[in-house]
């Protein structure tokens, strides 16, 4: 491609990982000089800026969906990817090819000088030049961590939102939700609006809002929704501030309540987005690995695959199991990091799971099966896995007619399951 630069993809990725001493590096003032110098402009597309506890690739991804059917032209960065990078950038739904990554990477090698940049640093800048060549009519861009100090909050969004506010990441954003609030609301921008979809917000967020004059929505106040048998109604505002009304609504595959959090965002886009497109936008959202059900071989027994890696997504999955029981059994395949909570995760789970498949994952904050067997609720029938390849295969293998299979614990166990499957496909 150029002289001393890597030409694949997986070589380039692999130099970047080297690029920097952390791999966590929180702060703007490294990729916001290097941003000046490639001399970005983005100022031809509205930018949607999701951050969140839980919640954010489902709320961009409902977006992404409904702004489609609609005929507008999207730009999506979300993180992590499960087993492409490619993943993480996406055009109108379509990934971003090696050749357009890597000449965005040489961009930011011939700019930065020697300033050092993180890996998620690069990929964000990477984004933000392929967007700029394409100047979709809409940014969506996911928060990595955090919000105030993460790279994505270079850009100035004109519409903010936040997903939902629990503790995590802890050892970066704080150990309660009004520490956490605070980090996730410094994505807002004077004068624009605030969506926040945690009915719950901490005073933390109320104050950012206030002292950053940005209009706050939130849920259960400026809007709300409820679900009657096959179809949801949804109330909030407008773009001028007055009453709006959907009913009759398609159900999303995705969770009910990021959907009402992305109506609110698309009323105050101004954009022309009619009610049609909105249901046909929601029936067609999916995502990899967040409530993903998938055929598996050789057996009629059902499988999902969802993140739930902290005890609020946990709890929802455990939710949608009880609402969606089955004949049988249901055996779950969990790997998880050992910087989780994953003693809370598995006691939510646990009287919605018959059989435990514990894997064990690979790298440093990896947790092994041993570990997991350690913090699981007494009475459980387990069973330990040296990976998830392993977990997932002896699993699947000991379905009966009626069972199914649930994976879940980490974006690392769901990657590595996906890879089994595609495999053993």
């Amino acid at each position: 491609m150029y002289a001393d630069f890597p030409d694949t993809l997986d070589a380039w990725l692999e130099r970047i990982e080297a690029c920097h001493p952390s791999e966590i590096d929180l702060g703007l003032e490294r990729i916001r000089q290097v941003a000046e110098r490639l001399e970005l402009k983005l100022d031809r597309s509205r930018v949607v800026t999701v951050a969140g506890t839980n919640g954010k690739g489902s709320t961009v991804t409902l977006l992404d969906a409904i702004l489609r059917q609609a005929g507008y032209t999207t730009g999506v960065y979300t993180s992590p990817h499960f087993l492409r990078y490619n993943e993480r950038i996406r055009i109108n739904g379509a990934e971003a090819s090696d050749a357009g990554i890597c000449e965005a990477f040489v961009r930011i090698e011939q700019a930065r000088g020697d300033i050092s940049l993180t890996y998620f640093e690069y990929g964000t800048l990477a984004a933000l030049i392929c967007f700029e060549q394409a100047s979709p009519d809409v940014l969506l861009l996911e928060v990595g961590l955090g919000g105030r100090l993460d790279a994505v909050n270079i850009v100035d969004s004109d519409v903010a939102v936040i997903t939902s506010i629990a503790i995590d990441h802890a050892d970066w954003l704080g150990d309660d939700r009004e520490q956490i609030g605070r980090e996730k609301a410094g994505v807002l921008r004077a004068g624009k609006p605030l969506v926040c979809g945690d009915p719950n917000p901490p005073v933390s967020v109320r104050e950012s809002a206030a002292a950053g004059k940005a209009q706050l929505l939130v849920k259960g106040e400026e809007f709300s929704y409820g679900a009657t048998g096959g179809a949801w109604s949804w109330r909030g505002v407008d773009r001028e501030g007055g009453a709006l009304e959907y009913t009759d609504l398609v159900l999303p595959e995705l969770p009910l309540t990021n959907a009402a959090t992305v109506l609110q965002v698309l009323s105050l886009l101004k954009l022309d987005v009619s009610p049609e497109q909105i249901c046909a936008g929601l029936a067609a959202a999916r995502m990899t690995g967040r409530m993903q059900r998938l055929e598996l071989a050789d057996t009629d027994s059902p499988c999902v695959l969802d993140v739930a890696h902290n005890p609020e997504a946990a709890g929802y999955l455990a939710n949608w199991m009880a609402d969606h029981p089955v004949a049988g059994k249901t055996h779950l395949v969990l790997g998880m990091l050992a910087d989780k909570d994953i003693a809370a995760v598995m006691e939510l789970l646990a009287p919605q799971v018959d059989i435990w498949h514990l894997a064990s994952l690979v790298g440093a904050r990896a947790a092994s099966s041993a570990q997991l067997r350690a913090l699981l609720p007494a009475g459980q029938e387990f069973v330990c896995y040296d990976d998830v390849e392993t977990a997932l295969l002896c699993a699947k293998n000991a379905l009966l007619s009626g069972d199914r299979l649930v994976v879940a614990g980490s974006f690392f166990t769901v990657s590595d399951a996906l890879a089994a499957l595609k495999l053993e496909g």
